[in-house]
């Protein structure tokens, strides 16, 4: 059955997370009295890059800045969709500096850059999917985001209310498996309101739903290519759905970006073409 699984080749913008810490609490994971192994998090880090070259996957870098320990958190830098970027404006101020950075690289890169005109955070919370993005809202990116976002890229966008602030991200409760018109998606319904669990369910009538110890342990903060899915090693339940499924989960070990509230997606934005 995994045969039958086509893998799509993506391309792939992360950031070393050279001056990575915990330095203030902006989601309920971060704790500024937590150390955090610098070493660990970047071996961490470059197996993750490893991964996805080994099965290959281009992955471009950007600069980190000294200033900024969540710049390593690329998703939420913007959303690259059609060759376009929508830019981030991020809800902490203590985040916000990351945008001029990434905007910088993708204007180097030959993009066209458009500015978030509300709290906007990227991937984290717009997350395309075959013929819709899904779009995240309740902690950080507001609706006012999601009707930029679908008068810029020309795509529907349907708002989801995110209701659990441990998954205060679109990301951290939600991935998409295929990206094709008839794609599918892993989810975990307890993030959501009963009218977005709904929506949901009437959109993805066969979708992989994960446990709450899966979904805790960042399962659903994973990428996948359409074929192998790249997921959190603690998510074993979740893991074993999708081998059922017929996908080849490919399990890494991101737990250091967890003390901020990170994983596997969170440190991958995606420039699609």
């Amino acid at each position: 059955m995994p045969d039958s699984r086509v893998p799509r080749l993506r391309r792939f913008l992360v950031c070393e997370p050279r001056h990575f810490a915990v330095q203030y609490s902006i989601n309920p994971w971060m704790h500024p009295d937590t150390p955090v192994d610098v070493d660990l998090a970047r071996a961490q880090w470059q197996a993750l890059i490893r991964a996805y070259r080994d099965h290959g996957h281009t992955v471009e870098t950007v600069e980190p800045v000294a200033e900024l320990p969540d710049m390593v958190f690329a998703a939420n830098c913007a959303l690259v969709l059609g060759g376009r970027v929508l830019g981030s404006l991020f809800h902490a101020p203590e985040r916000r500096p990351e945008s001029t950075a990434y905007d910088a690289w993708f204007v180097g890169a030959g993009y066209e850059v458009h500015r978030a005109e509300s709290v906007c955070e990227g991937e984290g919370d717009l997350v395309p999917a075959g013929r819709f993005v899904l779009a995240g809202t309740g902690f950080r990116t507001t609706r006012e985001a999601h009707r930029q976002a679908q008068e810029l890229f020309g795509v529907p966008v349907i708002s989801l209310q995110l209701v659990d602030p441990r998954f205060y991200h679109l990301d951290t409760a939600l991935f998409v498996l295929d990206d094709g018109e008839d794609g599918n998606i892993a989810y975990y319904p307890e993030a959501f309101t009963p009218g977005s669990r709904a929506v949901l369910a009437r959109l993805y009538p066969d979708a992989v739903i994960a446990t709450r110890e899966d979904a805790l342990a960042f399962g659903l903060n994973s990428v996948s290519d359409g074929r192998h899915v790249f997921v959190a090693s603690r998510a074993k339940e979740l893991a074993d759905q999708l081998d059922r499924q017929g996908y080849v989960p490919v399990p890494l070990d991101l737990s250091e970006f967890q003390k901020a509230g990170g994983g596997i997606k969170c440190c991958t934005q995606e420039l699609r073409p």
